[in-house]
């Protein structure tokens, strides 16, 4: 047990150290109010200089900013006498040896922290984890590593400081996503310092920390390979913006503010696809047929006429044959290049014809003669003929100039022109779910936007008319982070003069920045330009994606250097990955890596008991995570009629536990108005949070819903940290027959 001086002690270091983050935050800041009051004149460069001087100062003090709460929050004892306090920046003293006072927790001689344990110790004699409230020490955990009976117990359970771990989950729900730099598990450790490349897939039941550990693991690549991943940015997908929300003060606590979070609905530039359809209708839009559907639906717009076609160019006809046609095609398809990129090629093969066929009238000599026309009369002819409206709608006919927008608008909306693109390659019934009016695009179109994009090609990202936008959100997101750091927990009781970038500039400034691309973060480059690269790719929920999603994502990242988290236990999408091998087989082979997080964290052994029986349906061979805890409270079901009402009650009774997760089928969206919008989710929504308590409506309404109902019970089941609850309105459904009743 800690003493009162050994409390004093670190109280005293942890004061020290927000004096030195407290001065780097008051130097940032002071350099960024010099920054933006000063207005360069002479050249592009002076401009240049000053704009990528205000970005660094914002990002400074934002990340600053971000680390009031938990700096330091543990410490390791050497057997040599050396003394390490971990934390998650590195801080040093700027005056005299330039001693070492924080190290960051990313750092090598850092790992220690983690996976030292009594059976190896690593050199560690005590490894201490510090609690903190804002600036306070509140709780000491001292683990002294060389004692036989603590090598006994490590080996046995395999977790690293019970203590730490088991007050972080047992903490109520904030709403937010907490990082986990305090209590990193061994397992969870190596699989956060893995080498970057190549593609890992991180396989893990619920409640095993995956996306904690993808987001560590962002933090983590970003540590170690900064300049790479500077230039080249990391991409996090995530399977809804309800998540996104959830996770968005995870890497701004590590100290990261530098990625680009996107929904698959998010991943083509300009585009927000928030529209609902039929899960059969996505999954259809999600296989991999779909490429060459839309490649078929390009050639469709590239026409050769039946019959010749009459212009009228000086009040004479002239005539577009067939034959020029095919030929100016051959030759345009010849190039090899996309749609748009051809068109030039076949426009002038068909200008050169009616060019030559309007001279030979006008300048035909009456006597036989060459023709009476020079250079430069049949160039003014040929700006003419581009001129004139008529040939401008033939060519646009034949050849239409197109976007990926009106492409896939145009296919959906004509029934004729789907079954010639689908032809044998889906059947009748699935050709006819594609059909719709114009209308808001879906998740599932992004992909088919972003290959039609490939199919119909751009001499350079198309990065003007949604920069004004990009760097707008960009900045608004800026100013929520920095507002966002401050912790809503600890809000009422921060120093009001610890100032923050939005003490200091506004949203609108900072959008003022963003003129020259030169000295935008690869971040958002990236969220303008449809082709970047990125240098590392992290998807959660991986198990989701359809194929034309991955197709997208392996033109994102040519290097596949990729962190893919997911269960194929939880896979709900009809077109999402039966296994990995199937998703990923066709792009690296079986060059993927697999690691596999065994222990549940979250979920209690009394509800991971019932979500077993459902694992057992969904796959026999698929084994169950272990939970690490158990909290002496039992499911229950109850048979009620009035859903709504009963509903209502409990919300006001389960929340005296904590945040409340209610869950209800796709199917029954009146029962969504009865709580809060992110209270009352379908399955979709849940997928990757967590709550203090959870209310599963309907169940056998969930189970029909899709051919992978068990897929997503068992995923509504292992959403709740402690208490869970099933309401049925009629039979209980025979894989929760284990339930007792309330």
């Amino acid at each position: 047990m800690s003493t009162a001086a050994e409390f004093r002690q670190e109280q005293d270091y942890l004061s020290m150290l927000y004096g030195h983050l407290d001065a780097l935050r008051a130097g940032a800041r002071e350099r960024l109010a010099s920054t933006l009051r000063y207005t360069p004149g002479g050249t592009p460069q002076n401009r240049s200089e000053r704009d990528s001087a205000s970005t660094l100062y914002s990002d400074q003090v934002v990340e600053f900013g971000a680390l009031e709460q938990g700096l330091c929050f543990g410490r390791l004892d050497l057997d040599d006498g050396t003394v390490r306090h971990i934390g998650r920046i590195g801080l040093f003293d700027t005056e005299g040896a330039h001693e070492q006072l924080l190290m960051d927790w990313r750092a090598p001689a850092a790992r220690s922290f983690y996976l030292a344990t009594a059976a190896a110790p690593d050199g560690v004699r005590r490894r201490r984890h510090i609690r903190t409230q804002g600036r306070y020490v509140t709780e000491l955990d001292d683990e002294v590593l060389d004692l036989a009976e603590a090598a006994r117990d490590d080996a046995e359970v395999g977790i690293t400081s019970e203590a730490a771990l088991f007050a972080a989950l047992d903490a109520r729900r904030t709403g937010r996503m907490r990082d986990i730099v305090e209590t990193i598990q061994a397992e969870q450790d190596v699989i956060i310092r893995s080498e970057m490349g190549g593609v890992l897939v991180v396989q893990g039941g619920p409640g095993t920390g995956k996306t904690a550990v993808a987001l560590h693991r962002a933090a983590y690549l970003l540590y170690t390979h900064r300049e790479q991943l500077s230039r080249h940015g990391v991409l996090i997908v995530g399977p809804n913006p309800t998540f996104l929300r959830y996770i968005s003060q995870v890497l701004p606590s590590l100290a990261e503010t530098g990625v680009l979070l996107r929904t698959p609905g998010g991943l083509f530039p300009g585009v927000t696809a928030t529209a609902a359809e039929p899960a059969r209708v996505a999954e259809v839009k999600g296989r991999l047929v779909m490429a060459e559907v839309l490649a078929n639906a390009v050639a469709d717009r590239q026409r050769v006429p039946d019959e010749p076609l009459e212009l009228t160019y000086d009040h004479e006809p002239l005539w577009l044959d067939p034959v020029t046609c095919e030929r100016a095609r051959t030759r345009a398809l010849g190039t090899g290049r996309p749609h748009n990129l051809a068109r030039p090629t076949f426009v002038d093969d068909v200008l050169d014809a009616l060019v030559r066929q309007a001279a030979d009238r006008i300048g035909a000599d009456p006597l036989g003669g060459d023709n009476l026309l020079g250079p430069a009369d049949l160039v003014e002819i040929r700006e003419e003929l581009t001129a004139d409206p008529e040939v401008a709608a033939t060519l646009e006919e034949l050849w239409p100039e197109l976007t990926p927008e009106r492409l896939l608008a145009d296919f959906y909306a004509d029934r004729d022109r789907i079954d010639i693109a689908a032809g044998d390659l889906l059947t009748s019934e699935e050709r006819l779910s594609l059909y719709r009016a114009r209308g808001a695009w879906t998740p599932a179109d992004v992909a088919l936007l972003d290959e039609a994009a490939e199919l119909l090609g751009e001499e350079e990202p198309v990065e003007s008319a949604a920069r004004p936008a990009v760097d707008a959100d960009y900045a608004e997101g800026v100013m929520d982070i920095a507002l966002g750091s401050r912790s809503i927990d600890l809000e009422d009781e921060l120093d009001p003069e610890l100032l923050l970038v939005a003490d200091v500039v506004n949203a609108g400034q900072l959008a003022e920045r963003q003129e020259d691309v030169e000295r935008l973060t690869a971040a958002q480059r990236a969220a303008a330009d449809r082709t970047w690269a990125f240098g590392h790719i992290i998807v959660d929920e991986a198990q989701e994606l359809s194929p034309m999603v991955w197709r997208l994502l392996m033109r994102r990242s040519p290097n596949r250097s990729m962190t893919l988290v997911g269960d194929v236990a939880q896979t709900g999408d009809l077109a999402g990955a039966a296994s990995w091998q199937d998703a990923l087989g066709g792009y690296v082979a079986e060059r993927w890596r697999l690691a596999e997080l065994t222990v549940s964290y979250r979920t209690p052994a009394e509800i991971m008991a019932v979500a077993d029986d459902v694992l057992a349906v969904v796959d026999p061979s698929l084994a169950a995570p272990r939970p690490v805890r158990s909290v002496g409270i039992d499911p229950w079901v109850e048979q009620v009629e009035d859903l709504a009402g009963r509903i209502a009650a409990l919300l006001a009774e389960e929340g005296a536990h904590g945040r409340v997760g209610v869950i209800v089928p796709e199917g029954r969206p009146e029962l969504r108005k009865v709580g809060v919008h992110d209270q009352v989710l379908t399955v979709r929504d849940a997928k990757g949070l967590e709550f203090d308590s959870v209310l599963i409506v309907d169940p056998q309404a969930i189970l029909d819903e899709s051919p992978r109902g068990h897929n997503d019970l068992y995923v509504a089941l292992t959403r709740s940290t402690r208490r869970l609850g099933v309401l049925c309105p009629g039979e209980v459904p025979e894989v929760l027959r284990g339930l007792k009743p309330r």
